[in-house]
């Protein structure tokens, strides 16, 4: 592969071939930002067979990429909240462009590609004005920033695209913070998370749950090709806590998966990260603080599984079931109950896996 690699590395400062896709990265099948054991940061490719394919040297930690749907191009966001992202060309291991937010901005470490590749969205935080912004890099002008609309909301976190559309639904966890008082939440008794969906850079619908929930700030996403939005959460009010795991589709009210109390003491009132397993029967949602992995019937019936994993944050999809990472470098795939032999590798998986 290698040598391949340079042949066509030499080709193309020619002029004289295509430009390469993601087959000639060795076709990955997820991306994630880790840690390695020296302290120095970086971002992987991950085949199907959950071995590491590349790695890129990253400046500082990472939170979540976005993969270009046809380019062998991430982009990878700094931990929030980050005023960076790189874009890395993920054949040549060389960093094409560096997005920095505009002033009095911070990127959340979340973003998502239009369609055809042409826009990158991003996730922001207005933190004079304490509102949501989307962000709009043109790809084509070497990710120049061209416009920007509102989220909907306070703290956007999570965006992602509707299957087959240019629709985007973004997670607005409702929680209002400044630089200069780092991660603290300053509106915690006002809070009002929701779900906005956005087309042509205008808000055409919004989902919120009841006043009972305003405190459960919605934070990761993951939506099935039939368009059906599932959503994590993470509790800031008190020790009685609610479900963290909601569903919702278009023109329908929001719901909460509701679970026995011992299960939500489980996962601590935290989701890290949230996907629909491959054949979309099920969500899985992982739990740092908890240790643990749960799913979800995709229908919205309760609990079907729980396993115990130390630090599992990151999780998406693959064929029946998922794949899960951890801080402490295991990658594993789940499969209802059934648990592959797990992957170790000396490194510390960061935040979120993303399935290209």
């Amino acid at each position: 592969m290698n040598t391949r690699r340079q042949f066509l590395t030499g080709l193309l400062a020619t002029g004289l071939t295509p430009q390469p896709t993601w087959a000639e990265t060795g076709s990955p099948a997820y991306l994630s930002s880790a840690a390695q054991t020296d302290g120095a940061y970086i971002l992987c490719g991950i085949g199907a067979d959950l071995k590491v394919l590349f790695q890129i040297p990253l400046p500082a930690r990472g939170h979540a990429a976005a993969a270009h749907p046809s380019k062998p191009e991430a982009v990878a966001f700094a931990r929030r909240p980050g005023t960076f992202a790189l874009v890395v060309d993920c054949f040549t291991k060389q960093l094409k462009a560096k997005l920095n937010s505009p002033k009095g901005r911070h990127f959340y470490g979340h973003g998502a590609f239009s369609r055809n590749g042409d826009w990158l969205f991003t996730t922001e935080n207005d933190y004079e004005a304490g509102k949501g912004i989307v962000g709009v890099w043109d790809v084509g002008q070497g990710y120049k920033r061209i416009a920007e609309f509102t989220s909907g909301g306070i703290g956007p976190h999570d965006i992602k695209r509707l299957p087959g559309t240019d629709s985007l639904v973004v997670a607005n966890g409702g929680i209002d913070t400044h630089p200069d008082t780092g991660r603290t939440k300053l509106n915690i008794p006002d809070m009002a998370p929701n779900l906005t969906y956005i087309e042509n850079g205008v808000v055409v619908e919004v989902a919120s749950l009841g006043l009972n929930l305003h405190k459960n700030s919605i934070r990761h996403l993951a939506v099935s090709a039939a368009g059906n939005v599932a959503f994590g959460m993470q509790w800031q009010g008190g020790e009685d806590l609610p479900p963290v795991v909601g569903l919702h589709r278009r023109g329908l009210a929001a719901k909460t998966i509701d679970v026995p109390p011992t299960i939500l003491r489980q996962m601590r009132g935290y989701v890290g990260s949230i996907a629909f397993t491959g054949d979309e029967r099920s969500i899985v949602v992982t739990s740092p603080r908890g240790g643990v992995v749960q799913t979800y019937d995709a229908a919205g019936q309760g609990l079907t599984s729980s396993i115990n994993l130390i630090d599992a944050c990151g999780v998406a999809a693959y064929e029946q079931g998922v794949v899960i990472s951890s801080g402490a470098g295991v990658l594993e795939k789940l499969t209802g109950i059934s648990r592959s032999s797990p992957r170790t590798i000396n490194l510390h998986w960061d935040n979120h896996l993303i399935r290209l």
